[in-house]
């Protein structure tokens, strides 16, 4: 009983001495459970024999070999995540985000031509940005296509319409060596985004429809140079949503947009049916503000840039959207070309909504003959090539 007793001493004595630690005392005892005597003795004996770390901690071992190899394997994850997000950071920053829209952005000459080349093709800045009255008379080779790619068989209706609209651009943009363009869509990426003292800044402001300023302009500005619109989305008001010489550019999508103008300017009988949702019938506006959008530049963004066929079946007719279209008018107007506020939900996102100022969603542009599939992977393509750049996630 005493030698007994003498073993539990002494195994309780020299166990914090061979296993220091929590792990290494219940790898001591368990080798020495039961053990009495000189078994315990025996059993002390081997274990003090051989190395603390050998019989004490395998464990302990076998997790710190594991956490090296996963620290190195982390490691070398994190390596290459860190170069391949410096190899790409430039298109990073295209595809996405625009790094500083508070600082105003070198402006090269005939930078957006030459980047533009790869989206058109046979690319010229000839033609002119809005249509005007002499170029209807005594006309050799008339439009090859109907509206919305051409004039057609609206000449009539144009020619009346020109005769007390305008077609000059103001002096002020006219004169500039270098043209800095932002075109405003109307996305809900522009809710709470801050960018209207940036978007401000730009020499040429460009928005799209009935998409408002007043109540907004933290996020979008309040300079206005061109307002693109077509009658149905003429819902706002010229003068408040406005400045005083902002330009109005009719996109005409058929031939009543340009009956319904021509009312509007004239006072005339207005216009109640062709609409596929009633335009305003009294719109305060100046004459000398409205122009009217060369058709060339529906052309282009359709099959250039959609290959859309420029003859359809009448119940299909697909068409750009006016934010596609303002895009490309600004290729072909300006040396820098940005964008802010362009982007649909995703198809499954059904509750968000699609505008910063209202909250309609992507189900309203069914039936509308928009492909919005096919006009992101456009804009893409030209945030790929560098022909335009981002203020907002895309």
């Amino acid at each position: 009983m005493e030698e007994a007793g003498q073993s539990r001493e002494e195994i309780s004595v020299q166990t914090p001495s061979s296993c220091p630690n929590r792990v290494g005392r219940k790898c001591s005892l368990s080798g020495t459970a039961g053990l009495t005597g000189r078994e315990g003795q025996v059993a002390r004996g081997s274990r003090d024999d051989s190395s603390p770390q050998e019989s004490c901690y395998p464990l302990r071992n076998m997790i710190s070999k594991s956490r090296l190899k996963l620290l190195a394997m982390l490691t070398l994850v994190l390596l290459v995540m860190v170069w391949y997000s410096i190899s790409r950071e430039d298109r990073y920053i295209e595809l996405f985000y625009f790094p500083s829209p508070e600082k105003k952005e070198p402006c090269l000459q005939g930078e957006a031509e030459r980047k533009a080349f790869k989206l058109f093709g046979n690319y010229s800045r000839d033609q002119p940005i809005f249509l005007q009255l002499k170029d209807y008379f005594w006309v050799k080779t008339p439009s090859a296509y109907e509206l919305p790619y051409g004039t057609k068989g609206s000449e009539d209706l144009l020619l009346r319409v020109l005769a007390i609209t305008s077609y000059s651009i103001p002096e002020s943009i006219q004169s500039l060596k270098c043209r800095r363009c932002v075109v405003v869509g109307n996305g809900h990426r522009l809710r709470n985004s801050s960018l209207g003292e940036a978007i401000n800044k730009y020499d040429v402001v460009i928005r799209l429809n009935n998409a408002p300023v007043a109540g907004y302009e933290g996020d979008v500005g309040s300079k206005t140079t061109m307002r693109l619109f077509y009658p149905e989305s003429a819902h706002f008001n010229p003068k408040e949503e406005n400045s005083p010489d902002t330009l109005l550019v009719l996109v005409a999508f058929k031939a009543m947009d340009f009956h319904w103008i021509e009312t509007i300017l004239s006072d005339k009988k207005r216009v109640r049916k062709g609409f596929w949702k009633q335009p305003p019938l009294i719109w305060d506006v100046n004459p000398k503000q409205v122009r009217i959008l060369n058709p060339f530049f529906m052309e282009i963004a359709a099959d250039k840039l959609l290959n859309l066929p420029m003859q359809q079946p009448r119940k299909i007719k697909q068409k750009p959207t006016t934010g596609l279209l303002a895009i490309t008018l600004a290729l072909h107007f300006c040396d820098l070309v940005h964008i802010a506020g362009f982007g649909y939900p995703d198809a499954h996102n059904r509750k968000q909504t699609i505008h910063y100022y209202e909250q309609i969603t992507l189900k309203s542009m069914a039936g509308s003959g928009h492909n919005v599939s096919q006009e992101a992977l456009a804009i893409k393509r030209m945030l790929e090539i560098g022909a335009v750049k981002n203020l907002t996630f895309f």
